[in-house]
């Protein structure tokens, strides 16, 4: 079961993720402002908040499968040890997505490949829905790139697998998705100075700091549990 912190620690990685989402998602956010009609630019913000509530549903929902997955796994089979192992994949992805933010190590990179075979087949449906009628048109547009291969979401998954349910796994990954936000809404053209805070060397690298640093508490804790 995840303790409160675990919980927190992925509004975490969404905040501190600020430099992997402007290099995952500037595409995303140049394709959304050209699907908003020039006469309803003035309403960018409703367009906006929608678009991000479909990517947190769709995180929610992900984070719902896989902590019922691995809370069912564990009532049956992983026990004890199973669930520490979870722990240890927590912990080390934590690590991989501080030293990728930091950059001084890309392998993070490697397993944004593992998503690309089913985005192939989701990513022609985001285009059914632009360019948008409606501020709600964005919110189906939000959920679709929620599914966005992404080593930042992986990495917050992890979190989901050790929560101990459903509903569990779904709150932790709908507290990423709102740290996340900021960074989302300064892409899409409210916060254009907040963009270039966040991309900053030195926010990155304390970034970085921060998650390795949780990471190693993580694993301190998982074998812990061992003696």
């Amino acid at each position: 079961m995840t303790t409160q912190l675990d919980a927190w620690a992925a509004l975490l990685i969404g905040l501190l993720g600020a430099g992997h989402c402007i290099a995952m998602c500037g595409g995303v956010a140049a394709a959304f402002s050209m699907a908003i009609p020039a006469s309803q630019r003035r309403w960018n913000w409703l367009y906006l908040l929608s678009y991000n509530a479909g990517r947190i549903v769709s995180y929610s929902l992900a984070g719902a499968l896989v902590g019922g997955v691995f809370a069912s796994l564990a009532d049956v089979s992983l026990g004890k040890q199973g669930l520490v192992l979870l722990r240890v994949l927590a912990g080390v992805m934590t690590i991989l997505l501080g030293l990728y933010l930091a950059r001084w190590w890309f392998v993070l990179l490697r397993l944004e490949k593992l998503g690309n075979g089913l985005w192939r087949h989701l990513k022609p449906l985001a285009g059914r829905f632009v360019p948008f009628r409606h501020p709600l048109a964005a919110l189906p547009f939000g959920m679709i790139w929620g599914w966005l291969p992404c080593g930042l979401v992986y990495s917050a998954l992890t979190w989901s697998a050790v929560a101990g349910g459903a509903l569990e796994g779904a709150r932790v990954m709908a507290l990423f998705g709102i740290g996340t936000l900021p960074t989302l809404l300064a892409l899409g053209g409210l916060a254009g100075q907040l963009r270039h805070w966040l991309n900053h060397p030195g926010f990155r690298q304390a970034s970085g700091i921060l998650l390795i640093s949780y990471g190693l508490f993580t694993l301190y804790q998982a074998f812990s549990l061992f003696y």
